[in-house]
């Protein structure tokens, strides 16, 4: 099963649902999972960095997280979304650890049972900063991401570590 399956699969989670038009496109909490895993990439990847210009011959800006998942271009040569996905996981996993909370991020990882999150416990351990762009880009309260980041951030680690171990790049990006 890829990321595409496991993000997929997400469509119908807190605030994910479909709408009854039919609309598609990524739930909130799948693109806030993506930007939390992205996070210090879709930062550097804000609406004021320049881009090239556009067809009209005008400068552009970058539109945050969707327009880098389309292929916007990564910033500070990070090899591919396999390389943002598996350094950022790599990154979000130290910070559990920094935060005392190493055996929880340990069990997504490892091959035996999840141990669960609670969205206070993650309000702890993410940062205000973190929580505030998550926010601002998925338009999710702070108790909406907290909470379905809690539900689904086991889960989405787990399937990206299948061996036990974190990923290479060229896992993820075999992956994706």
């Amino acid at each position: 099963m890829g990321l595409l399956d496991i993000l997929t699969g997400m469509q119908n989670g807190p605030r994910g649902g479909r709408s009854m038009g039919g609309g598609g496109g990524m739930s909130p909490i799948t693109m806030a999972l993506l930007g939390l895993l992205a996070y210090k990439a879709v930062k550097g990847f804000s609406n004021t960095t320049p881009r090239p210009a556009g067809p009209d011959g005008t400068a552009t800006t970058g539109g945050g997280l969707g327009d880098l998942l389309k292929g916007g271009g990564l910033p500070g040569g990070l090899g591919g979304l396999g390389g943002l996905l598996s350094g950022g996981l790599g990154d979000l996993i130290k910070q559990f650890q920094g935060a005392g909370k190493a055996d929880v991020a340990d069990s997504w990882v490892s091959t035996g049972q999840n141990k669960t999150i609670a969205p206070a416990d993650l309000g702890q351990i993410l940062t205000q900063q973190q929580i505030d762009f998550l926010s601002t880009r998925t338009g999710l309260s702070k108790e909406e991401l907290l909470t379905g980041l809690s539900q689904q951030l086991p889960a989405v680690v787990d399937k990206l570590t299948p061996e036990g171990r974190l990923p290479t790049a060229e896992e993820v990006s075999r992956a994706v």
